[in-house]
């Protein structure tokens, strides 16, 4: 699976990336930029999603919404945005003969927003009601807890929607000011992968950016992790099932470990045959779906489990989830098993990556991150690289008392589970 990646920086510093498909009917530009909740003050909490709406509510090019919609599916296009922690992306993906299409409108949205007043206040109910969607979805609201309890009243532990509170009071000037800090070229990667004829595409996209001036980009705050004991945060939920993550503190998206993380991870609850699988849904017949991960970001990270289970065994869960995480301390994992989440990591991953707009998003992050391009071959052979003796140390080192958090969302109040958080 090698694939070609041109990388080019702009005059003004923008980067691009270029990802070839032959044979691909496809084609998918984005444009991505360090941008996200970790970026804001606390008192314009969800700008950064908000902004990403506005982006679509009129261009001085097209100048309504309505506009912007018709022209892309007319294209047939598979287009978005999307706001996270630390970016934010816009995207199209186009039959290959639409491309230059596809790329002008989505360069106009990031470049030429006119972020009309009253667009602005209508769309306050839109962010307001997408939020209270939130809310009502309790695997949706789970992560947003458990990242409440691992950092608190920091930018990292705030919702990437923000509050409504907030939300009803951002200006039009808020935009402006925000937007100028984090929207300019050295923060700005455009990726574009697939089929499409790509020739000249550096001058296209340096005509189009040519003119976006540079400015000194806005820093977010480092995160601070201050944890000494086992912490806990419940929010009440009328919900049929208790929704919870149960996790530890990790490190960044750049610690070498990153790859025995993944494979650890997947140990535990990767797939139908991963550890917590077997033992909370087959075996305590508790839960429909339960799964552990890692989430890695530029200066911090954790890894957790998630599950939706049966009220009444919620303990054993937690119980026996603890127990899991702490055997990978005590026990070498077998060779059947280390093989067997590797093998499902790679072949999930190549399998990810197939169509074009994964395979944009892929190289895209990496290069938005400055992580470095990492090839799906050379992934493959630092995963394959893992040893059992490499996830038995990360697992003594990360499993402790006084890094564990956990998050429930459901119908409890006055409650504690701290006499069971031990690993």
């Amino acid at each position: 699976m090698t694939h070609e990646v041109i990388q080019k920086k702009l005059s003004n510093g923008i980067r691009l990336v270029v990802v070839p498909q032959k044979g691909n009917m496809a084609t998918t530009v984005a444009v991505l930029v360090e941008a996200g909740s970790k970026y804001e003050e606390k008192n314009l909490n969800g700008i950064s999603h908000f902004l990403e709406h506005m982006c679509f509510k009129g261009t001085t090019k097209r100048p309504k919404p309505i506009t912007i919609a018709r022209e892309l599916e007319q294209l047939g296009a598979d287009y978005n945005a999307f706001t996270a922690e630390e970016y934010t992306g816009y995207y199209a993906k186009v039959k290959n003969e639409s491309f230059g299409d596809a790329l002008d409108i989505i360069t106009d949205l990031y470049l030429n927003p006119v972020i009309d007043s009253e667009e602005l206040e209508r769309e306050k109910g839109v962010i307001i009601e997408e939020i209270n969607m939130y809310e009502d979805i309790a695997p949706r609201k789970v992560p947003n807890v458990f990242m409440e309890v691992l950092y608190g009243d920091q930018p990292a532990g705030r919702s990437i929607a923000g509050k409504k509170e907030i939300i009803q009071k951002i200006t039009r000037e808020d935009f402006i000011s925000y937007r100028s800090q984090h929207y300019v070229p050295s923060a700005t990667t455009i990726i574009v992968a697939g089929g499409a004829n790509f020739k000249n595409i550096d001058k296209k996209v340096e005509a189009i950016f040519g003119e976006m001036k540079k400015g000194k980009k806005a820093d977010k705050k480092p995160v601070t992790e201050l944890q000494g004991k086992p912490r806990e945060l419940i929010s009440f939920n009328n919900s049929d099932q208790t929704y919870l993550m149960l996790g530890f503190r990790a490190f960044d998206m750049y610690d070498k470990r990153r790859f025995t993380l993944q494979v650890l991870a997947d140990i535990l609850g990767g797939g139908m045959a991963s550890r917590l699988f077997t033992r909370v849904r087959e075996e305590l017949g508790a839960a429909y779906y339960i799964q552990a991960f890692a989430n890695l970001f530029t200066d911090h990270g954790y890894i957790a489990m998630s599950a939706g289970v049966n009220h009444e065994k919620l303990r054993a869960v937690i119980s026996a989830s603890l127990e899991e995480f702490g055997r990978l301390k005590k026990e070498l994992v077998t060779k059947e098993e280390l093989d067997r989440a590797k093998e499902h990591l790679i072949g999930n991953f190549y399998l990810s990556i197939e169509t074009s707009d994964q395979l944009c998003m892929y190289y895209g992050m990496q290069a938005l991150m400055k992580s470095g391009i990492q090839t799906p071959e050379a992934l493959a052979r630092k995963i394959r690289a893992v040893k059992a003796s490499d996830v038995q140390a990360l697992a003594k080192e990360l499993f402790m008392n006084k890094t564990l958090n956990l998050a429930l969302v459901g119908p409890y109040k006055d409650v504690t589970f701290g006499d069971i958080l031990k690993v």
